[in-house]
């Protein structure tokens, strides 16, 4: 099986899954089977029937913008998942970034959660209202759950996992550091983009091991790491918050962030309206998202 880039893009009749089998080329899974599901939460119960279709259509004929082809670019994606049923995010699990900090790393993940409002598309806007003055990026590797699970065993994690996203983890300081926890300053509007797509695993490391990632606003690179240097890697990930709480297809574990961070920066660099930011992570791709003013 060969990789796959799963999208969600917004179609006149509401978001629609589809297929980017190219570059420039998608496949609307819906036009191609009305009678498919019509979000990944549920999709991932039918993948085998998925790479059929996009198998079937992967060598265009000639019908394109039409049905059930279409060229990247008519409709604007949205987040991979629109309605992901939980958002997790670990503190602290990059060792380089533990290291910037002089922190010694945790003994355990440490979970946050992001409110499902704070989703974004990429080359959607990051919108900062004029009273975020400390808004900081951080670019992070993104698990999306496609089989439900509970106490699911490490040498199992694997088999739980629909695929990987690009996510910037978009973070006010300033409300993070008054309330001394993240969820308030994790969850600003428009502060969680991913994608542009999932890539589904087949093709990748096993849990992703060993890809390059970076964070950049403009030509400036902030970040630039190495998911090897998560301190607990996807399947410790998955085990440790599945113990006691029941993972969802379509739940969102965005891994952390690596080192280069602008709060840490001297001076520090928060985001500014004019900026464009990207999130770029080997063989998966690269998220970008220019910031605004509201």
């Amino acid at each position: 099986m060969a990789t796959m880039k799963l999208i969600t893009f917004r179609h006149p009749e509401g978001p629609r899954p589809g297929v980017a089998l190219t570059e420039t080329i998608c496949l609307d899974l819906i036009a191609a089977d009305p009678s498919l599901p019509r979000l990944w939460n549920d999709l991932f119960g039918h993948m085998e029937h998925i790479y059929e279709l996009a198998d079937r259509w992967h060598e265009p004929s000639g019908i394109i913008d039409g049905v059930p082809m279409f060229r990247m670019g008519k409709y604007p994606l949205l987040p991979p998942i629109v309605s992901p049923p939980k958002i997790m995010a670990v503190g602290l699990n990059y060792r380089d970034h533990a290291e910037e900090q002089n922190k010694t790393p945790p003994a355990a993940p440490m979970f946050f959660s992001k409110a499902m409002t704070c989703l974004q598309a990429h080359l959607g806007p990051i919108a900062l209202d004029d009273d975020l003055t400390q808004v900081d990026a951080e670019a992070e590797l993104a698990v999306v759950i496609g089989k439900a699970g509970r106490r699911i065993d490490r040498d199992d994690a694997e088999s739980h996992i629909a695929g990987y996203m690009c996510m910037n983890d978009v973070s006010d300081r300033e409300a993070q550091y008054a309330d001394k926890q993240f969820f308030r300053g994790k969850s600003i509007d428009t502060g969680g983009p991913c994608g542009p797509w999932i890539v589904t695993p087949d093709e990748l490391p096993p849990l992703a091991h060993g890809l390059q990632i970076t964070g950049s606003i403009g030509d400036e690179i902030l970040q630039h790491s190495n998911t090897d240097q998560l301190i607990f890697p996807i399947d410790e990930l998955i085990a440790h918050i599945s113990r006691h709480m029941t993972l969802l297809p379509g739940d969102i574990i965005s891994t952390g962030t690596p080192a280069g961070v602008g709060v840490f920066r001297d001076p520090p660099r928060f985001l500014q309206p004019g900026d464009v930011v990207e999130v770029s992570i080997e063989g998966i791709g690269t998220l970008t998202n220019p910031v605004i003013a509201v």
